[in-house]
C-alpha cells in the first residue's frame, strides 16, 4: 500500500496530481466487464488502499442476470497486403470491439466494412464500442484511417478468448462508529477512457484514504466493479444486508472541466440528495442538480424499486453530455488534477455533513435554558462569529425536537452547517440536548 503522507508536507504532491498519476497508470490497460484487465486494475488500486477482491464464477445467477463468460485478449489487428498494421490493438485498447470473439481471416475491404466502427462527425477520433451479450467481432478506428484504406484484401486477427471464468470486483471498507453504511461505487470496466471512468476510480481511491485518516460515524464501503453486471452481482450477493445501507454515491466522469452535476436518487428526497444539494449550494461552485432517471450509471441498480436505496450520482459533465464521451478524445489531456481535486473536495465536504447530521432532543424545552451559567456564552468569547454561533445555539435548541436534523437547522436558519454542528456539540457537552 502506498504510504499516506501528512497533509501540508511540502514533499507531498497535491492530491490532484496524485490522482492524475493514478489515472496515467491505469489508462493503458484493456478493461472490460470481466478478465485480466480488471484484475490488473484492482492490483494497482490495491497499492493505494487494501482491497477485498471477489471472484464470481461464470454461470452464477445474479438477480435476473447470469455472470457471463470471461473475456481476455492478447492481440488484434488489421493488416494490409504488405503486412502493415493499419489498425493495431497494441496502440490502443479502444481499437477492438469489446468482447470480440476470436477471428483470423483474410477478406476484402467491402466485406470488412460491416465490422468497422467510426465517428464520421469526428474523423480523427476512435469510438468505444462493445458487444457484451451478443457474439460479434469488430474494430473501432478513426474515419480518417478508414478513408485512407484502399480497396483490397486485409488480414484480420482478434486473438481473444471467451471461456468460463469469473466476474471480478473489489471492496474496500473504512470502519465507522456504527455499522450503518455509506456505499461509494465506481466502474472498473472501461478501457482507455480517462474521464469515464478512471477519474472516478481515482477520486474514490483517494476519498477512501481521506476517510481513513479519522474514524467516521458511518462505515464506508467502496465498490470497484464493472458497470451494470457488477452492481447487480453485488446486490444479489448482499441482498440480506442492504438494509444497512443508509446512503450512497456513484462516482463517474469526475475529472473533466465541466461544472459539477449531482443526480438525485430515485426517492428524490433521500438524505444524500439534501446533503449534496446543500453542500454544492453553500460552496458557491458552478453546479447543477438533476432529477433521477432510470438510465445512467449504477445508481439505477441501487435505486431499483426492490432495493430503493438512497443512492445518488456525482459527476462533472454527465455521461454522454460531452462530445469526447466514449471516444479516444476522452484521454489524459481531457482530465486535469484540478478538476479531480475539486470533485474530491466536494465529496469530503458532503460526507463531513452526512457524518454529523443528527437529530437531537432538547432536554430543557420549557423556556430558553440559561446558557451563561453553563459557560456557553463565555466559550464563544473572542470568536469572530460570536453572534452567529449564539444564534446557532438558539436555533439548535429551538428545533431539537427529535424530528429536525442539523441540516434542517442549517437550511431553516441560513447558518453554515459547520457552525450549527459546533453549536450542537457545545450544547450536547452541556447536557442540554441528546441524540
Amino acid at each position: 500500500m502506498a504510504p499516506v503522507t501528512a497533509a501540508g508536507d511540502p514533499s507531498t504532491p497535491p492530491p490532484g496530481e496524485e490522482m492524475y498519476a493514478l489515472v496515467e497508470r491505469l489508462y493503458p490497460l484493456c478493461r472490460s466487464i470481466t478478465g485480466d484487465g480488471v484484475r490488473a486494475t484492482l492490483d494497482i488500486i490495491g497499492e493505494y488502499i487494501p482491497l477485498q477482491v471477489r471472484e464470481v464464477p461464470t454461470g452464477t445467477r445474479v438477480l435476473d442476470w447470469t455472470v457471463p463468460q470471461e473475456w481476455n485478449i492478447r492481440d488484434a489487428y488489421i493488416a494490409d497486403s504488405a503486412g502493415n498494421r493499419v489498425v493495431d490493438f497494441a496502440a490502443s485498447s479502444l481499437h477492438v470491439l469489446g468482447y470480440s470473439v476470436p477471428v483470423s481471416r483474410t477478406m476484402p475491404l467491402a466485406e470488412l466494412r460491416a465490422h468497422l466502427h467510426t465517428l464520421p462527425d469526428h474523423p480523427s477520433w476512435v469510438p468505444y464500442r462493445t458487444s457484451y451479450y451478443k457474439p460479434e467481432w469488430g474494430f473501432c478506428l478513426s474515419q480518417e484511417t478508414l478513408d485512407a484504406m484502399p480497396d483490397g484484401d486485409y488480414e484480420v486477427c482478434v486473438d481473444s478468448t471467451l471461456a468460463d471464468g469469473h466476474l471480478t470486483y473489489a471492496e474496500h471498507v473504512v470502519p465507522g462508529q456504527v455499522s450503518d453504511e455509506v456505499i461509494v461505487s465506481c466502474h472498473v470496466c472501461h478501457p482507455s477512457l480517462a474521464n469515464d471512468n478512471l477519474a472516478g476510480i481515482a477520486v474514490a481511491t483517494f476519498l477512501a484514504r481521506a476517510l481513513a485518516e479519522r474514524t467516521p460515524h458511518y462505515t464506508y464501503r467502496f465498490l470497484f466493479a464493472p458497470g451494470t453486471i457488477g452492481a447487480i452481482t453485488w446486490l444479489a450477493r448482499n441482498a440480506e444486508r442492504v438494509d444497512r445501507v443508509r446512503h450512497g454515491l456513484v462516482l463517474a466522469c469526475a475529472g473533466d472541466p465541466g461544472r459539477l452535476t449531482y443526480k438525485r436518487s430515485r426517492r428524490g428526497d433521500a438524505e444524500i440528495d439534501r446533503v449534496m444539494r446543500h453542500v454544492l449550494a453553500a460552496s458557491e461552485r458552478p453546479h447543477q442538480v438533476t432529477e433521477f432517471t432510470p438510465y445512467g450509471y449504477d445508481e439505477r441498480q441501487f435505486c431499483s424499486p426492490g432495493f430503493d436505496l438512497g443512492v445518488g450520482s456525482l459527476s462533472r459533465t454527465p455521461y454522454a453530455g460531452y462530445p469526447e464521451y466514449h471516444t479516444s478524445a476522452d484521454n489524459l489531456d481531457f482530465v486535469s488534477p484540478e478538476a479531480m481535486a475539486d470533485t474530491l473536495a466536494v465529496c469530503r465536504e458532503a460526507f463531513a455533513v452526512l457524518d454529523r447530521n443528527r437529530r437531537y432532543v432538547n432536554l430543557s424545552p420549557y423556556g430558553e435554558p440559561q446558557l451563561g451559567r453553563r459557560g456557553l456564552y463565555d466559550a464563544l468569547g473572542g470568536r469572530s462569529d460570536t453572534k452567529q454561533a449564539q444564534m446557532a445555539m438558539l436555533w439548535v435548541l429551538s428545533l431539537s425536537d427529535g424530528e429536525h436534523s442539523l441540516l434542517d437547522v442549517a437550511e431553516r436558519s441560513g447558518l453554515p452547517f459547520e457552525t450549527v454542528a459546533a453549536a450542537a456539540d457545545a450544547l450536547h457537552g452541556a447536557a442540554l440536548i441528546k441524540a
